[in-house]
């Protein structure tokens, strides 16, 4: 019986997680996308967003609520002395009227971890001006 070393069966298996991991990267950002489609009859980001039924969300993360520019906020959202972070945005996006209660978004939440997760990735690789980090 012939032993294999084991050092290059975990440099493979080292390279194979870490190219797994990159392209997982890469999904989530595309299911991120497909997750803010929820929101894009409201909301746009990206290079020439504006304001619509809600307000643009370039540099979303970071952000005081109620701070975008032109946009008119409910008084709930504009005093709720929030900054939106991750954790912060997770906990809102499953239930806004809770979080906020009085907020004028109307959007039943999204539920899914893992989808908040995409779309909190999709978010943040916009700066306030649009442009991807």
């Amino acid at each position: 019986m012939r032993l294999i070393p084991l050092r290059p069966i975990l440099a493979v298996s080292l390279l194979a997680g870490a190219l797994t991991a990159a392209s997982a990267r890469a999904q989530d950002l595309e299911a991120g996308q497909r997750s803010f489609n929820k929101c894009r009859a409201c909301h746009q980001i990206g290079e020439g967003a504006r304001n619509l039924v809600g307000p643009q969300l370039n540099g979303l993360i970071g952000r005081h609520s109620g701070s975008a520019e032109g946009y008119a906020y409910s008084a709930a959202n504009k005093n709720s002395g929030l900054t939106w972070d991750e954790a912060t945005f997770t906990d809102y996006i499953k239930d806004p009227k809770a979080k906020i209660p009085g907020t004028k978004m109307i959007f039943a939440g999204i539920k899914n971890e893992k989808e908040i997760a995409d779309l909190v990735a999709f978010l943040k690789q916009y700066d306030k001006d649009g442009k991807k980090l």
